[in-house]
């Protein structure tokens, strides 16, 4: 079996690192090593640390991305089963997090400054994903798409931190359980509440 390109080892070595040990923990000395590469040549595909960490999120970014666009293809006209399908991935994926987490909440946890470029890589996925989610939810039917959207991230989030820290059990199918109550309750005339 060839061996990957060095960019492509440095890329998997620092989710490796990160997501097990976290951003702030690991060097690139131990990146590189990981990488069976040197210093230099993480350099010359990443100028800094903090660029190759922006990277790593953006291919983490770009993953939870793809679950949008292949449920959308699998399920066209059908909004409701896009957003189970969103929370059926999450809840599938909850056991994988049970250890170190969320990347997403664990980056920001380590990324204070605002102004960071992977910070700002994350503040714009997760608006994207409200953004999609709250247009799901108008397409649904939903009385308020903005709150039903707002409640499904809420309980999307709430469950991986739940599951990292062991204070739910079974968070999986809770969250399956909720956001179907999400959907419902918005789903249900204004009258009828």
């Amino acid at each position: 079996m060839a061996k990957l390109p060095p960019r492509e080892r440095i890329l998997d070595a620092a989710e490796e690192l990160f997501s097990r040990e976290g951003i702030k923990a690991v060097g690139v000395q131990a990146i590189a090593g990981r990488a069976e590469t040197t210093k230099m040549a993480l350099y010359r595909h990443f100028a800094t640390k903090d660029a190759l960490v922006e990277e790593w999120l953006r291919i983490v970014a770009a993953d939870y991305t793809a679950v949008f666009d292949r449920l959308e293809e699998a399920h066209p006209d059908e909004p409701r089963a896009q957003i189970l399908g969103i929370a059926r991935f999450i809840a599938d994926g909850l056991p994988g997090i049970s250890h170190r987490g969320c990347p997403f909440i664990n980056s920001i946890a380590e990324l204070p400054d605002r102004t960071h470029p992977a910070r700002r890589l994350i503040e714009a996925h997760k608006a994207n994903q409200m953004r999609r989610l709250t247009d799901l939810c108008a397409r649904a039917g939903m009385s308020d798409p903005d709150e039903a959207a707002t409640e499904i991230t809420f309980v999307l989030e709430g469950a991986q931190v739940s599951t990292q820290n062991g204070s739910v059990e079974d968070a999986g199918e809770r969250l399956m359980r909720i956001v179907e109550a999400v959907l419902d309750r918005h789903s249900a005339p204004k009258a009828a509440r």
